[in-house]
């Protein structure tokens, strides 16, 4: 479980440990966090504090799951971050970074645990993305487009991996607040918190996209219709999206861009 340490990884954490037999590693930054998560579950739990870019982080996380036995059914690769920017004010090192966290560290640790994961099965890998891996806003492409990779990579690895007994499922949240993305002017505001889902929500959606074998799952549901207009009418969501409204959100949000749950 990356991004063990807060908001949707912890929930997650804490949703899967209720899960008769179940032995947890937790991945994150913050050692400390994972020490008292650990310690506050009702079922056997490591960590491995660790930054997923760095270049030891796939070995390392390797390495815990052996000396637990070398067994594992599911992983979830949960890290990410986001700083949001137009491309013409934060260019492409902005692109980078966010394809350094959260599709090329989700990919190489996916390399490194795969053997055991085929060896485990059966088993599954939950890939958590996003709603904007299916709809792009403005100042938020470079985002959008780690997400949109990870959707499509996804997408091939389910296809690859099943005849080997391991699935591959994607989870899609909208605005979900978190420690860093706390989403205090969506909050405020009557409308705005319909769009809002919570940490737990998205907990239930990883358990049934991974061991429920669910191909995606939108949280909340209705975020599904957004990737379908996406796909159907491209040219009223661009509309819609450049209006007066939508600009509003995209400004209102801005202020709040941070690493998401605990992306590094």
């Amino acid at each position: 479980m990356t991004g063990a340490s807060s908001g949707i990884g912890l929930a997650t954490a804490r949703r899967l440990a209720r899960e008769p037999g179940t032995e947890l590693i937790l991945v994150a930054r913050r050692e400390e966090r994972l020490r008292e998560l650990a310690e506050s579950l009702p079922c056997p739990a490591g960590w491995v504090a660790v930054d997923l870019t760095a270049e030891d982080a796939p070995a390392r996380v390797r390495a815990a799951v052996q000396e637990r036995g070398d067994r594992l059914h599911l992983l979830v690769n949960n890290a990410g971050a986001a700083w949001r920017g137009s491309f013409a004010e934060t260019g492409y090192a902005n692109l980078r970074r966010h394809m350094e966290i959260n599709f090329d560290a989700v990919a190489r640790l996916t390399e490194a645990l795969l053997p055991t994961l085929r060896r485990s099965a059966p088993s599954a890998i939950v890939n958590v993305a996003s709603t904007a891996g299916r709809v792009s806003r403005a100042r938020s492409g470079a985002y959008s487009a780690s997400k949109f990779a990870l959707i499509g990579w996804s997408d091939a690895l389910h296809l690859e991996e099943a005849p080997h007994g391991v699935h591959v499922g994607v989870v899609l949240p909208g605005f979900v607040p978190t420690e860093g993305f706390p989403a205090t002017e969506l909050r405020e505001k009557a409308l705005t918190r319909m769009m809002l889902s919570s940490p737990e929500r998205v907990a239930e959606a990883i358990c049934q996209a991974g061991p429920g074998g669910r191909a995606e799952r939108y949280v909340p549901r209705a975020y599904a219709l957004a990737g379908l207009s996406r796909m159907l009418l491209p040219g009223v969501v661009r509309r819609v999206l450049g209006s007066g409204a939508a600009g509003s959100l995209t400004t209102s949000t801005a202020a709040e861009a941070a690493d998401s749950d605990d992306g590094r």
